[in-house]
């Protein structure tokens, strides 16, 4: 079997590498090709295009012995570390060039000794945890995934399959990575000495946070199964157990490690922040998902990325159980997951004395709000300008920190990451030198430019061959940074949302045909207005060519690009071109629902910064966006 690790996107600012732990079990006539410290193997299933960086390391074995689809999974890391995931389905990091990374090959076990290699701080004594009950809570993941062509959104790629680890919770669940199960279209699992795979459902999937609850209906699986408890969040300097299937073999793996570190982390798969155990225990592809132990047998976490460089050697990552429980509450009150609020506040440091006398702060503390995200309800009542000193009575000091348990402190995030959606934040705060309070209603941010598309297919319409479609970093993954362009890279970078559901709409290919000769070129380019009226999504732009009633359909794209269409001859033309090129229709399922204008024709819309908020190089650093 050979293992598929991606790379991480590149990007200007520090190297960073991300890699995931489920195993991607390629076929065996695949070739490796080494490129930027990552080995991936080629594909033949899709059509051709540029070679870039990707993430990964889940193992997946596609249905076919002569080529296998790749797995291109958005994930941005704004913190400049190159985490991966313990599944070999990285995320994407667009802050820094990888750095050369050692690539180990895993194969099976010899019997002889003088061929096996061990570390004996990576070991735990066959006799204490051979027969531990734990352990058979712990089981083997099975996913055949099938990801969309966000190229050609009305298909999807060839279908794969990689492994994983899971573990059963009680009451009928079982818990696992969100990237372990993403895009699937079948989920087994088989428990410990047990050769029946039994099919599994996602019930709910936290792309921010990654994890994935899982249910099987199988009454013959739960027939003495045991569930795990869940512990307390370590200390540093306790012991560790990580137990999983990772690669190497087929039967249950154990390795032992300390706690090194536990603070807030970037987490590849969804972009996000939030508390994570940082342990030297060995995480590989495959050990996704799998548990982590104290030396009471508690679970503490959950496996999920690593650090790979040849800088850095033992960083796996944890999810802690109060990520973990957060997770469980907020599908336990909703009947489904809604993610983790936001603040809405890019913030800056008030370490430098002058700055805080300058903005009248007597003490040293808080942090200094430099933007707000304007569909956020922060964006009612807090102000650039303002200092924001306390979140929930709790002090937040000059560097963006809090108290964090006895003598250690912490990224204030972690008291938002604490909060649910539609939770209400109490915020102490200095404006023009005056202390006041202010209530803030948090919720989960909302990205102009998705990391993750919820649904089984991208939006798309079909215009005598215009191809438009929804901009996405899974579309920027499949596609070069070339053929994208600079522009709308940065946006996807840097771009907030104006008004609620605006997204940004690019007309992706042009399909050859007689009605759209001369713009056959035209390609990833952002259309703003259709007949003069600004586009604020895909749905709107459907609405607006399904009820025109003009005699041409007049495109306006960025750089004063024109495209104008006959609108009888582009009626006309469109059996054809669906028939000449194989597609089932001219537009995605959603896009036949009845179209809602959330913000209303007749309300005022500031043309000249929809989709174009970008942050300034000033609020990029090594420590990345300071987003809260």
């Amino acid at each position: 079997m050979a293992v598929a690790v991606t790379s991480c996107r590149l990007s200007q600012f520090t190297s960073t590498l991300i890699f995931r732990s489920s195993l991607i079990s390629q076929p065996r006539s695949a070739t490796l090709q080494i490129s930027n410290g990552s080995i991936t193997p080629k594909a033949s299933s899709h059509r051709s295009r540029p070679s870039n960086p990707q993430r990964g390391s889940s193992s997946s074995s596609s249905s076919s012995s002569k080529s296998s689809g790749e797995k291109n999974i958005p994930g941005r890391s704004k913190d400049g570390r190159p985490n991966s995931y313990a599944d070999g389905n990285g995320g994407r990091e667009d802050i820094g060039r990888a750095q050369s990374t050692s690539v180990k090959s895993f194969g099976k076990q010899r019997k002889d000794k003088k061929d096996i290699r061990f570390d004996l701080r990576q070991q735990v004594e066959p006799e204490n945890l051979q027969n531990s009950a734990f352990l058979n809570a712990v089981v083997k993941v099975y996913c055949t995934h099938t990801t969309p062509d966000y190229s050609l959104p009305w298909q999807k790629q060839r279908q794969y399959t990689s492994t994983g680890s899971a573990f059963i919770i009680g009451d009928g669940k079982l818990l696992t990575n969100a990237h372990c199960v993403e895009y699937d279209t079948q989920v087994k699992v088989k428990k410990r000495g047990d050769d029946t795979k039994y099919v599994a459902k996602v019930l709910a999937r936290g792309v921010d946070c990654d994890i994935a609850l899982l249910s099987v209906e199988s009454k013959e699986f739960w027939e003495g199964a045991e569930s795990l408890n869940f512990g307390r969040l370590p200390c540093l300097q306790d012991a560790v157990t990580v137990v999983g299937y990772p690669l190497g073999g087929d039967t249950i793996s154990v390795t032992k490690g300390v706690v090194s570190r536990i603070e807030v982390t970037s987490y590849a798969h969804g972009s996000s922040d939030l508390l994570g155990i940082q342990i030297d225990a060995a995480i590989n592809p495959g050990n996704s998902g799998g548990p982590a132990f104290n030396e009471q047998g508690e679970c503490i976490g959950v496996a999920f990325q690593v650090y790979r460089s040849e800088a850095a050697e033992n960083i796996g990552y944890v999810i802690p159980t109060t990520v973990v429980s957060h997770f469980l509450k907020d599908y336990e009150r909703n009947g489904k997951y809604t993610g983790f609020p936001s603040l809405g506040i890019f913030w800056q440091k008030l370490e430098n004395p002058a700055l805080r006398a300058c903005l009248k702060v007597q003490s040293n503390e808080g942090v200094l709000v430099r933007r707000v995200e304007p569909i956020s309800d922060s964006n009612n009542v807090l102000k650039e300008g303002d200092v924001i000193v306390s979140f929930d009575d709790i002090r937040i000091g000059c560097e963006g920190t809090v108290p964090f348990r006895s003598s250690e402190r912490i990224a204030f995030r972690y008291l938002v990451s604490q909060k649910f959606a539609g939770d209400v934040a109490e915020l102490g705060i200095i404006r023009a030198g005056k202390l006041m309070g202010v209530n803030v209603v948090l919720n989960p941010r909302v990205h102009l430019v998705p990391y993750h598309i919820d649904g089984d297919q991208p939006s798309y319409i079909i215009i005598a061959g215009f191809v438009f479609t929804t901009l996405s970093e899974p579309l920027i993954d499949e596609e070069s940074e070339d053929s994208i362009g600079l522009k709308l890279l940065a946006k996807a970078s840097y771009s907030l949302a104006r008004f609620k559901g605006e997204r940004i709409v690019i007309l992706s290919q042009v399909l050859a045909n007689e009605a759209n000769i001369g713009y056959e070129d035209m390609s990833n380019q952002q259309v703003l207005k259709f007949n003069g009226t600004r586009i604020k999504n895909i749905h709107h732009l459907a609405h607006l060519i399904d009820s025109c009633k003009d005699q041409d359909l007049v495109f306006e794209f960025e750089d004063n690009y024109i495209a104008v269409l006959e609108r009888k001859a582009a009626t006309a033309a469109l059996p054809c071109i669906l028939k000449d090129y194989g597609i089932p229709s001219e537009r995605s399922s959603d896009l036949l629902e009845p179209y809602v204008d959330l913000w209303g024709d007749n309300q005022a819309i500031d043309q000249d910064l929809i989709g174009a908020s970008p942050v300034s190089n000033l609020e990029i650093g090594i420590d990345g966006l300071l987003w809260t």
